[in-house]
């Protein structure tokens, strides 16, 4: 077997109307499904389905919504998902853009790092789902991934 790339996410939501507000009005991705009937009607299943703009793929995020009574995930350290991380360019200042758009949609940003490799920005979605926004840095040898992988993250300044 070879895996040839990373196809999709699907996350559990507790209001499928925020999260998908969220997903395609602050972050931009394209909105497949649901789409509303002529009456606003929708599927039974709550969940909505994205794609990024690139249109890579069928799909790239599905959200299924599980309630608002729905268990918070566990602070602190545990095993699972920690982040997933969506580049969204190729230079500084698409990520400073990035960052002014969260900003002004209200988003909090948790963390920005310098990891060599990437410059990243953290941010979490409205049910705490950690999504790391980054740009590749120009002229990293990817062929020493020693160097440029794992090493200790630093301050980001934008």
């Amino acid at each position: 077997m070879e895996i040839r790339e990373l196809g999709h996410l699907v996350l559990y939501v507790r209001d499928l109307d925020r999260s998908a507000r969220f997903y395609r009005d602050v972050l931009g991705w394209r909105q497949i499904l649901p789409v509303p009937g002529p009456d606003g009607e929708r599927e039974p299943r709550r969940l909505a389905v994205f794609n990024a703009p690139s249109g890579r793929t069928h799909h790239e995020l599905l959200l299924i919504e599980v309630g608002e009574d729905a268990a918070a995930q566990p602070a602190g350290r545990r095993v699972g998902l920690y982040h997933f991380g969506l580049k969204i360019g190729t230079t500084d200042d698409e990520l400073r853009e990035a960052l002014a758009t969260l900003r002004e949609a209200g988003t909090p940003v948790l963390g920005m790092s310098d990891h060599t490799a990437t410059h990243s920005l953290y941010i979490a979605d409205p049910d705490g789902n950690e999504i790391e926004l980054y740009v590749d840095v120009p002229g990293v040898d990817w062929e020493k991934p020693e160097e440029t992988i794992g090493v200790p993250a630093k301050p980001l300044r934008l």
